[in-house]
């Protein structure tokens, strides 16, 4: 961790309370460590002390973390290979917190160097000119991360660098290292460099990254200029990447000391965590409803139907979730409702919005809808026997069987489901299995019950006829 009389708040950095030069700062006792083993000594710190140093990340704490800590601890760069939407690109970004809170740099230097170790040839000249005088400014953990997507048009100037025309222009000659614009990597210097996609660089600009990770050194317009450059590489990739779109150049494989394989959440409930933590809800989604969306891109992910290299991202699971919000917020506007509550109603927003996010198998064209309303049903249905599951459902059943009918929509209320039925002491059972008391909302207590009776209609106990025109479904005998 960072030294004691150095760690200092926001405000005391801006009142220039630490130190501000060689001198004060090799008097405040601080002592220079690689970005490596800051790492792997605030991620120590964290593990000794019960803390959690991988906040927001659902469903990798028995897979995925572990191997991520050991190679962090090594001292490995790191791959993380895995389908889309597993999270790849949020765990990197959560390494920026195992990164000091402030850093001393050279005060102006290009490439944020050490004060006790200048690497560019400007920082040289200052440092032995100014001595224990040399200016020191401090840098943020979060100004030391630097992301990159890979794309087919990225330059090795883009990453590494390039000759500047405007310094060769003021009179410096082409084979002066200061003539250098650097890239993204030099600039990362002592910090964390993300590139995400890896596998899209086209092969030559893969090469640039060679003499980096080994060497230390850049190659640019047919010079070498030696830089001890002290950066964590990390970077993300698809598996079908290897093989089809592009893939990582067998040197550059060796280079990286881990890869780390990432998965979509293996049981339910960090399916449901991630989408209650990810989704932004514009109206209140009951924990019923999340799970049928859990389940939903679950069943998804083990149908034939869909393609399965291309994968189902955590994303589609938290735009189900939205889109359910918001076809209840739609439907409250319509009915005049002041509290909006999803309804089992709601769900069959999902299937027409979000098909177009998945691929799916040749051949399956014109059936998208009908798996994905398939695959949607089973869902519900395993969700409903869980949550009932031992309580009986037969007086609500027979209340239908004696000629109630209970309409239900997007221009229906929740008062008008609940006044449809008569007072069951069957009602209060179901809502409270998915947490709903007799005190609550009536859309509360009205998504709990078209819960049960499309529970019923699914074990073929109930008729169910939908009108897709007017949005209507009516459950009847």
């Amino acid at each position: 961790m960072a030294h004691p009389k150095i760690r200092r708040s926001v405000n005391e950095v801006n009142r220039g309370n630490l130190p501000r030069t060689v001198g004060e700062l090799k008097a405040a006792g601080h002592q220079q460590r690689g970005v490596k083993a800051e790492i792997r000594d605030n991620l120590l710190a964290i593990l000794r002390a019960g803390g959690d140093p991988w906040p927001g990340i659902v469903g990798f704490d028995r897979t995925v973390l572990p191997q991520l800590e050991r190679a962090l601890l090594a001292g490995h760069d790191i791959v993380l290979l895995g389908e889309r939407g597993q999270g790849k690109t949020r765990l990197l970004r959560t390494l920026v917190g195992l990164l000091d809170e402030w850093t001393p740099v050279i005060d102006g230097s290009e490439l944020g160097e050490h004060p006790y170790e200048p690497i560019t040839a400007e920082s040289k000249r200052r440092a032995a000119e100014l001595g224990d005088d040399l200016p020191v400014s401090w840098r943020h953990r979060s100004e030391r991360y630097a992301e990159k997507l890979a794309t087919p048009d990225t330059s090795v100037g883009d990453l590494i660098g390039d000759v500047d025309p405007v310094k060769v222009a003021q009179g410096r000659s082409l084979g002066d290292p200061e003539t250098i614009h650097f890239g993204l990597v030099p600039r990362s210097h002592r910090g964390i460099i993300a590139v995400n996609e890896l596998p899209d660089l086209a092969e030559r600009i893969q090469v640039g990254l060679l003499n980096v990770m080994e060497e230390r050194d850049i190659q640019i317009r047919g010079y070498t200029m030696r830089l001890p450059l002290d950066v964590l590489l990390v970077a993300t990739a698809n598996p079908e990447d290897y093989t089809n779109r592009g893939r990582i150049i067998t040197p550059l494989k060796d280079r990286f000391g881990a890869e780390v394989r990432t998965h979509y959440p293996l049981d339910v409930d960090d399916e449901i965590d991630l989408v209650r933590q990810e989704s932004q809800l514009v109206a209140e989604v009951p924990d019923s409803l999340i799970e049928v969306v859990a389940r939903f891109v679950r069943n998804l992910r083990e149908s034939a139907a869909i393609d399965q290299r291309s994968g189902v991202s955590a994303r589609f699971a938290v735009a189900a979730a939205e889109t359910l919000a918001a076809a209840a917020l739609r439907r409250a506007a319509l009915t005049n409702e002041d509290e909006p509550v999803a309804r089992p109603i709601d769900l069959d927003a999902i299937p027409d919005v979000l098909r177009g996010k998945l691929e799916f198998e040749a051949g399956e064209e014109g059936r998208e809808t009908e798996h994905l309303t398939h695959l949607l049903r089973m869902a519900t249905a395993e969700t409903a026997r869980y949550a009932f599951a031992g309580l009986d459902l037969s007086p609500l059943e027979d209340a239908i069987g004696e000629g109630r009918i209970v309409t239900t929509g997007e221009r229906v209320p929740a008062t008008d489901v609940l006044n449809a039925l008569p007072e069951l002491p069957v009602l209060h059972e179901v809502a409270e299995r998915v947490g709903v008391k007799p005190t609550d909302s009536a859309g509360r207590i009205a998504s709990a019950v078209e819960l049960a009776l499309e529970a019923l209609y699914l074990s073929r106990r109930l008729a169910k006829d939908a009108d897709a025109e007017d949005g209507t479904a009516v459950y009847g005998i």
